[in-house]
């Protein structure tokens, strides 16, 4: 792994430290994101709801808001259709937590992976309507792409609206209403520009409430949308949109909502995934312990499992259905084990120097590829397709790595897929088993256009160097105000410079190592090193780490923790 570090001018770190009244590290972290001003390191460091724009400058978002009123007055009949993953269990949660408070008796559906397909398809609509037809249905999460299930839906007489962040592939949807930044984008939106659907849909909330408080309706006043945002963090954070701008807001406050954690449903999923609100709410939880359960529920069975948990105030039935889904994400968990040990047997054998990757099993599960995708990419570091059986299909998801966007890496290599769309980071695909081949060479070699050279070697940027002396917890205390680190403010990795281990790194569960070393005052600092157990390095001479910080929660108390990332001999 390549370590490179790119240092900024000492008088603008100086500058901004002093004015904005930060450590320069701090300093030198704001500038790494693109933050150089006083004022708007004030606003990202302390950001506050009253920042969020009005939900109106969002185009379509008051024409939604306008439709909805007049469905919750004249008691019309809304069908909510949300995509599986967890965005769409966020947005449906909300939008129909937020209806049946104004009196609305919403039904919602979610598509079942193994049976519907990904998205707004026409068996999840038959099977919606099959107890009659609304008079609005509202596709979340979904949609934008498609103008032959929105024109069934109007054909028959139903008002569509559909709120969606993918990106539009061909025009945008001729009928119905569509609300979605990137399909109307406009100067000046980059507060709200990349929104997942949960933000969109708290934004059409808001709308609302808005108009409904203008008449001084007496419920519109009760609403508190703060208690929504428990929500908005989640999908936002689990979707890996940009955590800049309104997501910022969103994420953080949502956070501390959810850290209070009043949903009986969030806090049974909480208790059985070993979450501790006491401890502080960070997006890990959601990413890797959250989210992992809410998604197993649309992988491998029926994600409105997880919008019911969500809704619910059945503390029995909450306990009862975390379970269950915990038992999903283990079983998930284990095929998912079995298909990366195929998937990384397969890249050593045959695609070692490809600089991108199709992979393919008759056997592999198509809800839990994705995952798999991840893996590999992250292992190889050059963008994956993992594609699993259905039918005729091959069917599955792409991940990227930094600096090759995967929608216009496919947009130049789909002649043959059925169909396809997603992120830059992260897609679905589907195609003709037949032209599984022909796609792998595309694919490839439209990767290699993309990324040139950039793909051979692994590199970690560093974000600031720091002498072992300064990481303490004062200056933790200070790091805190940069959370919540995600996409678009990335957990930075810190380089320490000199380091010697005085004792042989104690390695754990075979896998995993810890390590301590004293600092020039004498005082020890520990660490730990996640999977390295391969990778010891050795005791009495010079090593420079590349670390995040953490704090370690171990019998009640609060412990300063170095996570390693990589090490390396001294120069």
């Amino acid at each position: 792994m390549r370590w490179t570090y790119k240092p900024f001018p000492a008088d603008e770190v100086g500058n901004l430290s002093r004015h904005a009244g930060v450590s320069p590290v701090i300093a030198e972290l704001l500038l790494r994101n693109g933050i150089g001003e006083p004022a708007d390191a004030a606003r990202f460091l302390r950001p506050t709801l009253a920042a969020l724009n009005d939900p109106f400058l969002l185009p379509n978002v008051e024409a939604a808001a306008v439709r909805l009123r007049r469905a919750v007055e004249s008691g019309e009949d809304i069908v909510v259709l949300g995509d599986y993953d967890v965005d769409g269990v966020s947005s449906t949660t909300l939008l129909v937590s937020v209806l049946r408070r104004f009196g609305a008796r919403p039904r919602f559906v979610v598509p079942r992976r193994m049976e519907d397909g990904y998205g707004l398809s026409r068996s999840a609509i038959d099977r919606a309507l099959e107890l009659g037809k609304p008079q609005l249905f509202i596709a979340l999460d979904c949609g934008t792409n498609s103008h032959e299930e929105v024109a069934y839906l109007v054909s028959q007489g139903i008002e569509v609206m559909v709120i969606d962040h993918h990106r539009s592939k061909e025009k945008p949807l001729d009928q119905g209403l569509l609300v979605n930044p990137h399909v109307h984008g406009s100067v000046g939106d980059d507060a709200w520009h990349h929104l997942c659907t949960v933000g969109l849909v708290f934004k059409v909330a808001h709308g609302l409430l808005k108009l409904l408080r203008a008449e001084n309706h007496t419920v519109a006043h009760q609403v508190k949308l703060r208690d929504y945002l428990d929500l908005a963090a989640m999908g936002t954070v689990a979707d890996l949109v940009p955590l800049t701008g309104e997501n910022r807001i969103l994420a953080r406050f949502g956070l501390r909502i959810l850290q209070a954690c009043e949903r009986p449903g969030i806090r049974a999923l909480m208790q059985i995934a070993g979450v501790r609100p006491d401890h502080g709410i960070n997006p890990v939880d959601i990413s890797f312990r959250l989210g992992p359960r809410i998604n197993a529920s649309g992988r491998l069975a029926d994600a409105a499992l997880s919008v019911e948990l969500m809704l619910s105030e059945d503390q029995q039935f909450c306990d009862e259905t975390a379970q269950q889904l915990d038992v999903f994400n283990r079983e998930r968990q284990e095929i998912e084990r079995h298909i990366t040990e195929e998937a990384e047997r397969m890249i050593e054998d045959k695609f070692a120097d490809w600089p991108g990757i199709v992979l393919f099993g008759e056997n592999w599960h198509p809800g839990v590829v994705g995952i798999v995708a991840g893996r590999v990419s992250r292992k190889y570091n050059r963008p994956c397709v993992v594609l699993g059986n259905e039918g005729e299909l091959a069917k599955g998801s792409g991940r990227s790595v930094n600096g090759v966007n995967l929608v216009e890496v496919l947009g130049s290599c789909c002649e043959n897929l059925n169909s396809w769309g997603g992120h830059p980071m992260a897609v679905g695909v589907s195609l003709a088993k037949i032209h599984l081949e022909t796609f792998r060479a595309r694919f490839a070699e439209a990767v290699r256009i993309a990324a040139g050279a950039d793909l051979v070697e692994p590199i970690l940027g560093l974000s600031a160097w720091l002498s072992p002396e300064d990481i303490r917890d004062s200056f933790m205390d200070e790091l805190e105000a940069m959370q919540p680190f995600g996409q678009g403010n990335p957990e930075p990795v810190f380089g320490v410079r000199g380091v010697v281990l005085r004792s042989r790194p104690e390695v754990f569960k075979q896998t995993h190592f810890r390590f301590s070393f004293d600092d020039s005052r004498g005082r020890r600092l520990f660490g730990v090193a996640w999977k390295m157990a391969h990778r010891l390095p050795p005791v009495g001479v010079p090593l420079d780490l590349a670390v995040e910080l953490a704090w370690n929660h171990f019998n009640d108390r609060r412990l300063l923790q170095l996570e390693l990332v990589d090490w390396r001999l001294s120069e």
